[in-house]
């Protein structure tokens, strides 16, 4: 899908045609797409499909006065459950363009289309890029947020109930923040090299904008990691307890088995067939008083070795 946007008169204005301080925008686009604003914009085709890769890390190339940046952005999905992941967005300037290509709609691109990120003028690329790096951290820590209201939640039904849906969701939120991290912490390393100004020209308030952004960053890298510290020492604490539980329950059914062995074995005895019998074999209630006593005992036995 290709959507054009520009900066008119303070508000975000979608237009029908490319112009010059405009801002393109490619999701998961088609090849037709591609070559279009590949020849409109003379664009490097290598640029716009760059992004496209899902396994494409955060970076930042140039090459003939333009610019590309690769930032990974947060994203959700909902099936049985929330799953986070990353993906990349790619960002390529222009002298007179901004293009940003991606696999899947983002709410961050689409803040910036309804024209909810203030102060975001596509005209003023630099800083637009900026805003745009800017809300991609924010999406981040909102999402981190979610994730430790996520994980409270599930905290509460395991400690009820010791269901695997619960387990088989935090597996998929310390999955989540392996993403997260990993992401994070690239697009820090690319976000540092803008700092340096060596490939985007920065003024004075862009790098204090970027010094925003990298804040941002830090802290949501902060927060992942200690997230998934106390998601991973959880998952141990309850593997602890689940195995502990277990080791319970056999316990006790093994001294229940051992009862219920007690009126066989007594039985057994008076069940055979001998010549003249057993003594006291006349006396039916005798095998049932002898069977409850023995049983009274190993009860009592049992229990003072805490196995029952």
């Amino acid at each position: 899908m290709l959507s054009i946007h520009k900066t008119i008169n303070g508000k975000m204005t979608k237009l029908e045609s490319i112009q010059d301080g405009c801002w393109v925008n490619l999701t998961y686009p088609s090849e037709d797409e591609l070559n279009t604003v590949a020849a409109t914009l003379a664009v490097e085709p290598t640029f716009l499909r760059a992004a496209l890769d899902e396994e494409e890390t955060s970076r930042i190339d140039t090459e003939d006065g333009q610019t590309l940046l690769i930032i990974d952005v947060p994203s959700v999905e909902k099936d049985d459950a929330v799953v986070y992941s990353t993906l990349p967005l790619g960002i390529i300037v222009t002298e007179k363009h901004i293009i940003t290509v991606c696999l899947k709609e983002t709410s961050i691109l689409k803040d910036f289309q309804d024209g909810l990120v203030r102060n975001a003028d596509t005209q003023k690329r630099t800083q637009f890029i900026l805003y745009m790096l800017l809300q991609v951290a924010k999406r981040f820590l909102q999402y981190l947020k979610q994730i430790d209201k996520i994980y409270n939640y599930m905290e509460r039904q395991l400690y009820k109930s010791q269901r695997n849906k619960e387990l088989i969701q935090l597996l998929d939120l310390e999955k989540s923040l392996v993403y997260f991290n990993t992401s994070l912490k690239a697009n820090e390393v690319t976000l540092e090299k803008i700092l340096r100004g060596r490939i985007i020209a920065l003024y004075e308030e862009d790098h204090d904008l970027l010094e925003d952004v990298l804040i941002e960053v830090r802290q949501a890298i902060e927060m992942a990691n200690i997230y998934s510290s106390i998601i991973s020492g959880m998952m141990d604490a309850f593997a602890s307890v689940i195995s502990n539980n277990l080791n319970v329950i056999m316990k006790v059914l093994t001294s229940i088995t051992i009862l219920l062995t007690i009126p066989n074995i007594v039985f057994g005895f008076y069940g055979m067939n001998i010549n003249g019998g057993l003594p006291l074999d006349q006396f039916w209630w005798i095998p049932l008083a002898v069977t409850a006593v023995i049983i009274g005992i190993t009860a009592i036995l049992l229990k003072k070795k805490d196995l029952f």
